[in-house]
């Protein structure tokens, strides 16, 4: 089966991050998408989609960490059917989004770090070392190469 959900809003409210007792993050927050049609009459109109999201995760911590209310972003994920039993003894339910990959849009200016991508790790990748050509061929040697400074950034700094 295939269960995939992609929504472009806005956050409907700041994520509340909570920890499990096995030290995943769990950030839950909402998100509003409006459709703008127009009405059989040739009205405008516009009707807006309210949804709940969780992340999880160290994509729970990016997004507390830079998204707030009102922050723009496209989320990808998967439809969850979430039931309890309230406090009156009725049986409720509602469906939820859990995020798998996110970016955010919102213009540098309003937000830091946003446009950034990122993904749900699902399982360590190991990169493979760069393959040499098997003939190369005699080049001059470059100076621009030689006068970029490197830097030194700690992985903790990449906001994705």
């Amino acid at each position: 089966m295939f269960n995939k959900v992609i929504i472009v809003g806005n956050l409907t409210r700041d994520i509340e991050l909570r920890y499990l007792p096995s030290g995943t993050a769990v950030g839950s927050t909402g998100i509003a998408s409006t459709r703008r049609f127009k009405g059989g009459d040739g009205e405008q109109k516009e009707e807006t989609l309210f949804v709940d999201i969780t992340f999880f995760g160290r994509t729970a911590e990016i997004a507390n960490q830079y998204l707030r209310k009102g922050s723009k972003v496209l989320i990808e994920g998967r439809l969850k059917l979430d039931s309890w039993t309230d406090q009156n003894g009725a049986k409720r339910s509602k469906h939820t989004v859990v995020v798998e990959n996110m970016q955010m849009l919102d213009s540098r200016a309003s937000a830091p770090d946003s446009g950034a991508n990122y993904q749900q790790p699902s399982a360590p990748t190991q990169t493979p070392p760069p393959q040499q050509p098997m003939n190369p061929e005699p080049s001059a040697p470059s100076t621009a190469q030689n006068d970029i400074p490197s830097i030194d950034i700690d992985d903790d700094e990449i906001p994705f």
